[in-house]
């Protein structure tokens, strides 16, 4: 029997263990002088501190130029002239993709700087005389809210639909917990291990950020009370592998982000919410409902793992004790009001500053795709 005011749906079946790795394929680009370059270059992108997530996106977005320069009978960097990289530039403007939508400005902007670095580095090593990307004018980006801000009420409904009665529903409800209250990426959950929440404090600690930052952000006592019981419950019967992982799949292994994503993406319909970027739209979310809650700018922009907006200024540490207490204060997954001490009614922020902070979200949509 369904839940009063919860809709009737077909649940999926029980996952098939997939299978085992795919064949390995002739790479097209297999022995080219260009594919080369990039490897030395991603070496030395990796010896210099870059992340290997940044590594493996540009990667996709360095291969996608070599085979469009390979199509034109070029296979070496000092064939590379201004006029080709431009007229690549037009290419990725008009290209569209398998369901015949464009490619989004923020997606170009990202392959034509992943080029630009790699032309760099190729000008600094010598391999060629001149930079043919160096004076390429990426396209701007336009600012913008997110399409799609998810209301506490919708969140609530969203949440509901995982039940918590069976271990992989705990996991699920946990999972969806912990993405609500604490704002993190898909890829930031899937790295997580036993020891990143650290209960008697109320905080999780986030080793593998963007750009390999760390940082703590607080769990709410909600996420607490949640994570407290699938690890006692749960987790221990899920298990059927030696790993630290913090969540497991149905069969016991490290969950990946992009099953994470389609978990949550799995509830969202369940709740009648039809929209992309379902892990990303409870980061909106999280930011969103503290900003109408009077946090301070600083402290969303500590929690979310922001560098800088463009609205305010760089800082350099924000006490976690402030940032826990505010958090109580302002997230609506707490069990009770808590009022931060010293701080009177909470000021409404300007238009400017709210609209830099989801413009920041706004910008990761792309990079999540």
């Amino acid at each position: 029997m369904p839940r009063k005011g919860q809709l009737l749906k077909t649940r999926k079946r029980a996952a098939v263990k997939p299978a085992g790795p795919p064949h390995n394929q002739i790479d097209p680009l297999a022995g080219k002088l260009l594919v080369r370059y990039m490897e030395e270059h991603f070496e030395w992108m990796t010896v210099t501190g870059y992340s290997l997530d940044t590594v493996r996106a540009r990667r996709q977005h360095i291969r996608k130029f070599i085979t469009w320069i390979d199509e034109r009978g070029i296979d070496s960097p000092t064939q590379i002239i201004r006029p080709m990289v431009e007229r690549y530039q037009r290419h990725l403007f008009y290209y569209r993709k398998t369901d015949g939508q464009p490619l989004s400005i923020g997606m170009q902007a990202q392959y034509l700087a992943s080029i630009k670095l790699w032309f760099k580095w190729l000008t600094r090593q010598h391999h060629i005389l001149a930079n043919p990307a160096a004076d390429l004018d990426l396209p701007r980006q336009p600012k913008r809210l997110p399409g799609r801000i998810l209301s506490a009420a919708e969140v609530e409904a969203v949440l509901r639909e995982a039940d918590p009665s069976t271990a992989q529903g705990l996991r699920d409800r946990t999972l969806l917990e912990l993405l609500y209250a604490t704002g993190i990426r898909r890829s930031e959950v899937a790295s997580l291990d036993l020891y990143a929440p650290q209960l008697l404090r109320g905080v999780l600690w986030v080793r593998h950020g963007k750009g390999g930052h760390q940082r703590v952000v607080p769990l709410g006592t909600r996420a607490m009370a949640w994570l407290e019981k699938y690890l006692t419950q749960a987790r221990p019967e899920l298990l059927a592998a030696d790993t630290q992982a913090l969540f497991v799949s149905d069969y016991g292994l490290p969950m990946r982000a992009d099953q994470i994503a389609d978990k949550v993406r799995r509830y969202m319909d369940f709740a009648g919410i039809h929209k992309g970027g379902a892990t990303h739209l409870l980061r909106h979310a999280c930011a969103t409902h503290m900003l109408e809650g009077g946090a301070d700018i600083r402290f969303i922009q500590a929690m979310l793992g922001h560098s800088s907006l463009e609205t305010t200024e760089i800082y350099t540490h924000v006490s976690i004790e402030k940032l826990i207490e505010v958090h109580r204060a302002t997230h609506p997954s707490r069990l009770e009001r808590v009022k931060p001490q010293g701080e009177g009614n909470p000021q409404t922020l300007s238009d400017d500053v709210a609209t830099a902070l989801l413009d920041a979200l706004a910008d990761e949509d792309d990079e999540e795709a």
